[in-house]
């Protein structure tokens, strides 16, 4: 008999951790981040997603900061990438932490549906996929984002921004959860 994943309890416990972090790092650094513009949070992720890109081709790494927490770092800088979307654009403004958890909550809600859904409609297919490929597609929407911004923000028929933060995120959690499942 095949063991049934029940993969919202397992999205959650990863989305948890991000949050736990998130959470500890506005305590030490204030909302310092509210300083990042769009551009700049892509280009975070981006070196997140090349160093496991990187890792992953090399076999070996030298910093010890594991590919659990870049995946993490790229959940967490997705979330503020759509609260500055959404959020006040005096991005000087500091953020108190009850209203961070209650922006960080509303993003992590809207994500969480749109996986529930897309869940439901692919099937869990992302089980099939390999890390490198959770890689791939997160360095692909990164340079579609790019792309977006080259073109101030418009596009005709894709998704903008804040869905390729969604995609990213989920990408970003489902390589959590399969790297959880592969240490059991």
């Amino acid at each position: 008999m095949i063991e049934e994943k029940n993969t919202l309890a397992q999205y959650n416990q990863e989305f948890d951790q991000c949050f736990d972090i998130f959470y500890h790092k506005n305590k030490d650094y204030g909302t310092s981040w509210r300083l990042f513009r769009p551009a700049s949070l892509i280009d975070q992720i981006f070196i997140k997603a090349w160093r496991i890109r990187q890792i992953q081709e090399a076999g070996t790494q030298k910093i010890e900061d594991s590919i659990q927490e870049e995946f993490q770092a790229m959940v967490n800088y997705s979330i503020m990438g759509l609260i500055q979307l959404h959020y006040s654009k005096d991005w000087t403004q500091e953020i108190p932490m009850d209203e961070v958890e209650q922006l960080y909550n509303e993003e992590r809600k809207k994500v969480t549906q749109l996986m529930e859904k897309k869940n439901h409609d692919y099937g869990e297919a992302w089980r099939q996929l390999s890390q490198t490929s959770f890689v791939d597609l997160i360095l692909t929407k990164l340079e579609r984002m790019k792309q977006i911004l080259a073109n101030e923000g418009k596009t005709i028929v894709s998704e903008g921004l804040e869905g390729n933060f969604h995609d990213i995120i989920n990408y970003a959690l489902f390589a959590l959860i399969k790297i959880r499942e592969a240490d059991i």
